[in-house]
């Protein structure tokens, strides 16, 4: 069986009555990452892949430029726990308490999630059809959801395909797991789509950003936080796609052609004093 699921026998009721059934659940369990011999951090996540998880984390939190800063990685046998030594020996874990996140799951950062980035400035555009079309690869490329359910989906795309799939019990570990396989495989991550079965939540879109990924389209909501980093860092996110309807909440001239592209809304805040007009 491999790594991710787990075989368990339960019980199910229907039309009344109690029948034992084998099937599968997700694995879940706290892993923790050293770096040159010191604990960086811990969180749950599902135990496989634990290098491109170290690695994506590693990356996503500014630790390293790339995966040539790393001298060695092992996972231990009972995948606990990922040792990395990096070629620069003077590391240490910062001083700084980690934030937890909003994430299911546990999920730490050390970043600012208010800071600053600049406005993304990409070209990459997707047609209506895309988008649900996307979403509906995902589905089909989520293996561990398809045996075991329970678990978050995310991807990397070109616009037409799936290039990068990763599958976690905490959505943000999705994204981090991403960046590792692209590390790994030489793999650009600018101007790539980012899909997501998980809410789009401030942490989520901040490692986006530093990915330099221009689009994120998701299942369900982003979280209000997002949308304002979002229209701040000029990223379109997309929301609660189906088969035949989404929702624009950022950017949205990256979604259309030329005779069907929308154009940024303006909200209307009413105030005691009066209505007034804020940009979207």
């Amino acid at each position: 069986m491999a790594e991710g699921v787990r075989r368990i026998t339960y019980v199910v009721y229907q039309d009344g009555g109690p029948q034992a059934v084998e099937g599968y659940v997700i694995e879940e369990g706290l892993v923790r990452i050293h770096v040159n011999g010191f604990e960086l951090a811990t969180f749950m996540c599902t135990p496989h892949h634990l290098d491109e998880l170290a690695i994506g984390f590693l990356r996503s939190e500014g630790f390293i430029g790339g995966i040539e800063d790393i001298r060695a990685l092992e996972v231990c046998p009972n995948r606990s726990c990922v040792d990395v030594w990096l070629h620069d020996l003077s590391f240490r874990p910062p001083t700084v308490r980690p934030i937890v996140t909003s994430g299911c799951g546990g999920g730490v950062t050390f970043d600012d999630i208010s800071q600053q980035h600049a406005p993304l400035s990409s070209a990459l555009r997707l047609l209506p059809e895309q988008v649900s079309a996307l979403m509906q690869q995902l589905y089909q490329a989520a293996r561990f959801y398809q045996q075991a359910r329970g678990v978050h989906t995310a991807a990397l795309s070109d616009g037409h395909e799936l290039l990068l799939v990763a599958e976690d019990v905490g959505r943000h570990n999705t994204i981090d797991r991403l960046w590792g396989q692209a590390l790994k495989r030489g793999l650009a991550t600018r101007d790539r789509v980012l899909i997501a079965t998980g809410r789009i939540s401030s942490e989520m879109l901040n490692k986006a950003a530093k990915m330099e990924v221009p689009i994120v389209i998701s299942r369900t909501s982003p979280t209000s936080f997002s949308v304002q980093l979002a229209r701040a860092w000029n990223m379109t996110v997309v929301g609660y796609v189906r088969r035949n309807s989404f929702r624009v909440y950022s950017a949205p001239h990256r979604i259309g052609d030329d005779t069907h592209r929308a154009e940024a809304p303006t909200v209307h805040v009413v105030q005691e004093s009066g209505a007034h007009l804020l940009p979207g």
